[in-house]
């Protein structure tokens, strides 16, 4: 069973909006065995719409097009579909008075003819109740093939898949059960990983693909199965990830979609009864970033220094400007001072410090452009690593953040 995902909009085209919708509608579609055959970003335009659905057609047995259901002249897509399948708009009471609940509850004004023509729909189609907008969803059923037309503003896309196109279509059509279990490494590339595990993967049943997503210093171990039988699908991917394990003890983290490696590191530092902060320079609040973005993450995170400048190095962090001039502010001296003094700022277990030349220019320092300073500290010991991440911005500050995370996870395991 596949899918088309159509999403309209001129905005989409030129960068202004992103996206997100079609991330959405093929997680949800994926979840009930549903493939995701492709994915159409057009405008608004009446010739350009009636192409994309013809090619749809050809291409997939369920098509999910998003945008376009606004009450402005510019949104064309009901129009479209309706010539599409020969059809006209009609009133839906149902539609007109869900319409006339929202403007008495939350409007307020005199409902204008544009958005009482928003109870227009095709005769043909079935219209999806849109309890958080105006524009309802329109579900076409032609012969085995399933067109699906919903508004473009996300919150009310996701509520129309929720709880009425998924419901919906599980009536419809007998779905095969697909199953994505994701490991998360951390240390090792991923040509030297897939050589580590050339041999488990060369010998994965057929049914079960394997797909390496690497990212800065991680890699993700994406298995993907899909069948009939749920149960043999979830047997052999456990035995799978049980004969793969062993091979990558040493990297793996846990599994995406359950907890993040920072999840799993305030999990071991809540059972250890264990603190930690940051002192941030060049990766500038990133790392505490990614500890705070989780629920809970106040038992075991205290705080965060970002001292950017070298002057807020010696007067916030108590770091010595002796030491800075002597060893420069990009260097393993000051990486270790500033983890020490996070430790006694926040009064936390452990302190993790960043220093370095993210570019384009090298600041304060003369160290080259990519050079990055990574401090752990203990109350009884502190450590530090050199690493040389390139020439990109982005890409050092993103690869000095993971190589961070990945440095306190190995810490805490010690324990």
């Amino acid at each position: 069973m596949q899918a088309e995902i159509i999403t309209i909009g001129d905005e989409i085209l030129i960068g202004q909006v992103v996206d997100t919708n079609s991330t959405y509608i093929s997680k949800a579609l994926n979840k009930i065995g549903v493939s995701i055959y492709q994915i159409t970003s057009i405008q608004d335009d009446r010739t350009h719409i009636l192409k994309a659905l013809e090619e749809a057609e050809a291409n997939a047995d369920i098509v999910i097009i998003t945008g376009g259901l606004g009450p402005t002249k510019d949104d064309i897509t009901k129009k479209t579909l309706a010539e599409y399948f020969d059809d006209e708009l009609v009133q839906d009471d149902a539609v007109l008075d869900n319409i006339k609940r929202i403007w008495k509850a939350y409007i307020k004004r005199p409902l204008q003819q544009v958005n009482i023509d928003q109870a227009l729909v095709p005769s043909k189609a079935d219209a999806l109740m849109n309890l958080y907008g105006s524009a309802p969803g329109i579900w076409f059923q032609n012969n085995d093939k399933v067109f699906v037309s919903l508004p473009g503003v996300p919150y009310e896309m996701q509520y129309l898949m929720e709880n009425e196109v998924i419901p919906k279509l599980r009536k419809t059509y007998k779905f095969p059960y697909i199953m994505h279990k994701t490991l998360m490494t951390y240390g090792l590339g991923e040509s030297a990983l897939a050589e580590r595990i050339e041999e488990w993967e060369d010998n994965l049943p057929e049914f079960i693909k394997l797909a390496y997503l690497p990212n800065l210093g991680k890699v993700r171990l994406r298995l993907s199965a899909k069948g009939m039988d749920r149960q043999v699908i979830e047997e052999a991917m456990q035995e799978q990830i049980q004969l793969v394990l062993p091979q990558i003890v040493d990297i793996f983290v846990g599994f995406e979609g359950e907890h993040s490696i920072e999840a799993l590191i305030g999990e071991q530092l809540v059972k250890l009864g264990k603190t930690i902060a940051t002192a941030e320079s060049c990766t500038g609040g990133k790392i505490a970033e990614t500890f705070t973005a989780n629920a809970g993450a106040s038992a075991y995170f205290k705080g965060s220094a970002v001292c950017y400048a070298t002057e807020s190095k010696v007067n916030v962090l108590g770091v010595s400007k002796d030491l800075i001039d002597t060893h420069s502010v990009v260097s393993k001296e000051v990486a270790e001072a500033m983890a020490t003094q996070a430790i006694d700022l926040f009064d936390t277990d452990y302190g993790i410090a960043t220093t370095g030349n993210a570019g384009p220019t090298k600041g304060d320092s003369d160290a080259e452009v990519g050079t990055v300073h990574i401090a752990i500290a203990t109350k009884d010991k502190v450590y530090s690593e050199e690493f040389s991440f390139g020439k990109h911005r982005v890409k050092v500050i993103n690869k000095a953040v993971n190589k961070a995370v990945e440095m306190l996870q190995k810490e805490i395991s010690k324990k």
